[in-house]
């Protein structure tokens, strides 16, 4: 059994200096090899998610003289904790989903299941459920998702290819990033290329109109 207190075991656990050492390891291993392998990368989420629940429950991270997980994660994910409290989810909720099938739907889907798991609880349909997010695409999987746990529709949507330069990315990039800014880091990017858009339209016929006058 154990004791928390305030998100920390009340007794500290010995810590096993050769298996912290193999998993802090491994962990640096499967994030920079992330990063050279775009194509690949939802491969390793699943191991990646134990290790990280290995390292907080046992404490590893003393290993490095750290004064907490979370700071932990501040060096290993400092763009984003968020992933990394994801993978862990997967871990320790869809743990009656066989880890090869978890991989063949990525992480994303993974951590839209865990949604589901935690709605129905012992009611999970494991079946259907994995099988609708193997054959749907992302966005439609989630918005299955949404509705399954809301009861509500959610509004038809379509995805919209572009061809960009690479020298035209850092433009819309940057846009997106201020809208995103000035309109709340909660919208979506289609939101935010919405405003662009209307921005732009709004502009343009205000100079329509002055030509007309």
């Amino acid at each position: 059994m154990s004791w928390w207190d305030n998100g920390r075991p009340a007794v500290t656990p010995e810590l096993d200096r050769q298996r912290a050492t193999f998993v802090l390891g491994q962990i640096d291993q499967i994030l920079i090899w992330e990063k050279t392998k775009e194509q690949e990368r939802d491969v390793r989420f699943v191991e990646l998610g134990e290790y990280l629940c290995e390292v907080r429950s046992k404490q590893f991270w003393r290993l490095e003289k750290l004064e907490s997980f979370d700071q932990f994660l501040e060096k290993r994910f400092p763009e984003s904790r968020r992933k990394a409290y994801y993978l862990m989810a997967i871990h320790e909720t869809l743990t009656r989903i066989p880890k090869p099938q978890l991989r063949e739907v990525g992480w994303s889907k993974a951590a839209e299941l865990v949604k589901v798991v935690r709605r129905d609880g012992e009611e999970f349909d494991c079946a259907t459920w994995l099988h609708k997010a193997k054959e749907m695409p992302k966005g439609g999987f989630k918005a299955e998702v949404e509705r399954h746990i809301t009861g509500k529709e959610t509004e038809p949507w379509e995805i919209i290819y572009f061809k960009l330069y690479k020298s035209q990315l850092p433009v819309v990039e940057k846009a997106i990033e201020i809208a995103a800014l000035m309109l709340g880091s909660d919208k979506s990017r289609g939101y935010c290329l919405e405003m662009i858009c209307a921005d732009f339209l709004a502009g343009a016929n205000l100079r329509e109109d002055n030509f007309a006058g």
